[in-house]
Order: structure tokens, then C-alpha cells, then sequence
């Protein structure tokens, strides 16, 4: 069993910068691929950016490519996402997720735990 508990959304003007962290239970971090999805108002939730268990591989979605980068510190049991250079069609829920196995998958429906989500919010 996994828990996971995202921090760091917020309010922002658009071509600045947040940081999310996510927050995860457990002894064994580094058995699992980590994600970061997003949901805008009415919309259904997308794939932004992946992470194996050991680092060695990431994955982002086309649209943050080169703005987002995401990490993780598994002597901390800390997920990443550094949102740089924000656009107003960022704006939504940001969650994280826990996905057993070190395959990357970026359909919602292969990940194994997610987070309540913490709100992002870029203005124009």
C-alpha cells in the first residue's frame, strides 16, 4: 500500500514557476515508477511526466517538454515536478501517482495509487 500527498500548487502569472512535491508512505519507494498527471475543468486526465524507481529514465508529454522536469529523492520518498516558464492551459489539478514494476504507462488507467492533487493555476 502506497499513500501519496501532494504539496506546492498555487496561483501564478503566466512564465512563472512552481515546484510540486509529492509525499509517499511506505518502505519501498524505489520499487515503483512515479508519474504526474493533470485535469483541467472538464477535461479528462492526462499524462504530464514519468520517473523510474532508480532515476535513470524520465518521460514527459509533449506539451512540457523543456518547461517541466521531474525528479524524485528516494532516501526521502519525495516525488518532484519544477514547472517552469507556466502557460495559462497548465491550469488544473495536479496529481501524483505510483505505478508498481519499472514500466513507464501513461494511460490513467495502469497506475496503481494516486494523491488527492493539489491545484495549479496560471493567469494570463
Amino acid at each position: 500500500q502506497v499513500q501519496l500527498v501532494e504539496s506546492g500548487g498555487g496561483l501564478v502569472q503566466a512564465g512563472g514557476s512552481l515546484r510540486l512535491s509529492c509525499a509517499a508512505s511506505g518502505r519501498t519507494f524505489n520499487n515503483y515508477v512515479m508519474g504526474w498527471f493533470r485535469q483541467a475543468p472538464g477535461k479528462e486526465r492526462e499524462f504530464v511526466a514519468a520517473v523510474s524507481g532508480s532515476a535513470d529514465s524520465v518521460y514527459y508529454a509533449d506539451s512540457v517538454k523543456g518547461r517541466f522536469t521531474i525528479s524524485r529523492d528516494n532516501a526521502k520518498n519525495t516525488l518532484y515536478l519544477q514547472m517552469d516558464s507556466l502557460k495559462p492551459e497548465d491550469t488544473g489539478g495536479y496529481f501524483c501517482a505510483a505505478r508498481a514494476g519499472n514500466r513507464v504507462a501513461t494511460g490513467v488507467r495502469n497506475w496503481d495509487y494516486w494523491g488527492q492533487g493539489t491545484q495549479v493555476i496560471v493567469s494570463a
